[in-house]
């Protein structure tokens, strides 16, 4: 598979249409979603940006801040102590002053000026429940492994969609938002029925959320084994003794047709390893697992003991290319279940990636390629700046490394260009995007197999070079499903904020708006505000429509065993305002 980490040498031209306007512009543009991009002649056109639907604009903004539909009004919360806890509506969560990076001044309410508002949301994680190439059979070992909510990923995904159209606008400055982003793991097994699905959620559309036969489920869920959660059948599985109930006709329901409205804004893709990788660690060109995942066996069980070494060479890095995983798939050939096969499961590459964005079916209200490009397609590159609005330019990077395992890093050609885009734009504000966070680009030992002898870069080392330009504000991204801000201090006074998002599919599934404003004091502020999916806090477990469906995913996430408490992190990491000075 050939992947080029560069882009063209000619110089970017910025194209100066803004998305916003201080004074409340319409949300939605024909300016919207302009790349920059390596040539004006791969730019999309004006035509291809417009307006598509009429009905979806975003709605009028708000006069003045609210809280309704975010979480410093109401959060879903354990309404019972014990056993399998049943969610209720709690407390909001209050809004946290961070100062580390800069005072904030007395007035500076009066003052402000909104630059730009967006919403990020962050690990999807839509799955393929059915995929052959799963590794259900991980939780021997790992209660984790396995999530009894994943079945019905496009359900909340859908749900978040719907949260976000129904935004009033930016919850602090009552500006309209102006575009989503999503940074990465869009997708969980690198599979095609994943992406399809994915880019059908978020630009709208019906979605048959199975794969395989069409007539019944033919997952782990059907077993009848009893490390996993049984919901059809009457079997004491590990789950319902833990309290998990019996939904007679739960399989069928979750494997029905859902429709998606999809964003009432245009949305840009930012790739992470779970999209680029199957299994979003193992690297492509493995035949035989290409065609296991297409195949008609799917193993669903293993011993505790091989599934330790299995996650135990997973977390290590020892394995990029898959090979001890085929080897082990090969030697449980004869524990494998039949399943029905299907072509819609294969692994997709970088190219596939880029040409579905960028197909018409997906364009929804765009931009193009939501992102990506033609000269992204040409050179082989998933990394783009675009234009945010007159004073803040967008940077959405590659963090993946294609030589294989989930950590991240950049090779020199990335690296370059980003030093590149930043000087470009010194005189104006940049917000950069990415899956990994710093902490998590460690993985510098793989060689990217299309530019072997090139360099590997960690998190640290691009600390340092968004710490040398005065125009970074924030670094945003996700990966690590947690909420978690980080400041990132220079010697010399520069600074900026690294902004890393809960995800979709681990409880608190949240997505977040933020808020870029000019205090006219000297300090910019990052106003940051949680949201939830618009399914109700509340389940009632005779409800099995797509909203219902859409509650249940949530609970039933808070109640996996073995979840994480800590997700929703501490205070300082939810509903923020990040002070910082002005570059």
């Amino acid at each position: 598979m050939s992947r080029t980490r560069s882009v063209a040498s000619s110089v970017l031209g910025i194209n100066r249409r803004t998305v916003l306007a201080a004074t409340g512009a319409a949300a939605v543009s024909a300016g919207v979603g302009y790349a920059l991009r390596p040539t004006e002649s791969q730019a999309a056109t004006t035509a291809e940006t417009r307006v598509v639907a009429q009905s979806r604009k975003a709605p009028a903004a708000p006069l003045a801040p609210y809280t309704k539909g975010t979480t410093l009004a109401a959060v879903a919360a354990p309404r019972t102590s014990t056993g399998y806890r049943r969610l209720g509506e709690g407390p909001g969560w209050k809004r946290v002053v961070r100062g580390e990076l800069a005072a904030a001044k007395s007035g500076r309410a009066a003052r402000r000026t909104a630059l730009a508002a967006f919403v990020q949301l962050t690990d999807l994680h839509l799955i393929d429940s059915q995929h052959p190439m799963r590794l259900e059979y991980l939780r021997s070992t790992d209660r984790h492994a396995w999530r009894p909510h994943e079945a019905l990923t496009v359900q909340g995904a859908v749900s978040l969609v719907e949260r976000v159209n129904a935004l009033r606008g930016a919850p602090v400055t009552g500006s309209p938002l102006h575009f989503a982003m999503t940074t990465g793991d869009n997708t969980d097994n690198n599979a095609r029925t994943e992406l399809d699905w994915f880019l059908t959620i978020m630009s709208g559309g019906r979605i048959t959320p199975g794969s395989g036969d069409p007539r019944h489920y033919e997952g782990v869920q059907n077993s009848g084994l009893t490390q996993y959660w049984q919901p059809d059948s009457t079997v004491r599985d590990a789950d319902k003794q833990a309290g998990f109930p019996h939904l007679a006709g739960f399989l069928a329901a979750a494997t029905r047709e859902v429709r998606s409205p999809g964003l009432n804004l245009p949305w840009y893709s930012t790739v992470g390893n779970h999209d680029a990788m199957p299994l979003g660690c193992y690297g492509h060109g493995d035949s035989w697992l290409a065609e296991y995942a297409v195949g008609g066996r799917k193993l669903m069980a293993l011993p505790a003991a091989d599934a330790k070494k299995l996650q135990n060479a997973i977390k290590g890095g020892k394995d990029p290319q898959g090979k001890a995983f085929r080897d082990m798939l090969k030697a449980h050939t004869r524990s494998m279940r039949a399943v029905t096969p299907d072509e819609r499961r294969a692994p997709y590459t970088p190219a596939d990636y880029l040409r579905a964005h960028l197909d018409p079916a997906h364009r929804g209200l765009g931009p193009v390629g939501h992102g990506y490009s033609s000269a992204n397609l040409a050179a082989g590159t998933q990394y783009y700046a675009f234009r945010i609005s007159d004073d803040v330019v967008g940077i959405s990077l590659d963090t993946t490394d294609p030589g294989g395992h989930y950590e991240g890093s950049i090779g020199t050609a990335q690296l370059k260009w980003l030093d590149k885009q930043l000087r470009d734009n010194k005189d104006g504000h940049v917000i950069v995007f990415s899956h990994h966070t710093s902490k998590t680009m460690t993985n510098t030992s793989h060689a990217d197999p299309a530019r072997p002898t090139e360099r590997r870069h960690n998190g640290q080392e691009v600390v340092a070079l968004l710490g040398s330009h005065r125009n970074v504000l924030a670094w945003v991204n996700g990966h690590i499903h947690r909420n978690d801000i980080t400041p990132h201090a220079a010697p010399d006074g520069r600074s900026f904020w690294e902004i890393s998002t809960a995800s979709h599919v681990d409880f608190p599934q949240l997505a977040r708006i933020i808020e870029v404003v000019d205090n006219k004091d000297g300090t910019v502020s990052l106003f940051t505000t949680l949201v939830e999916s618009a399914a109700p806090h509340r389940t009632d477990f005779a409800d099995l429509s797509q909203t219902g469906l859409a509650a249940l995913y949530r609970e039933l996430s808070f109640n996996a065993p073995g979840a994480s408490t800590t997700l929703g992190g501490d205070p300082a990491d939810r509903n923020t305002e990040l002070v910082l000075k002005k570059g």
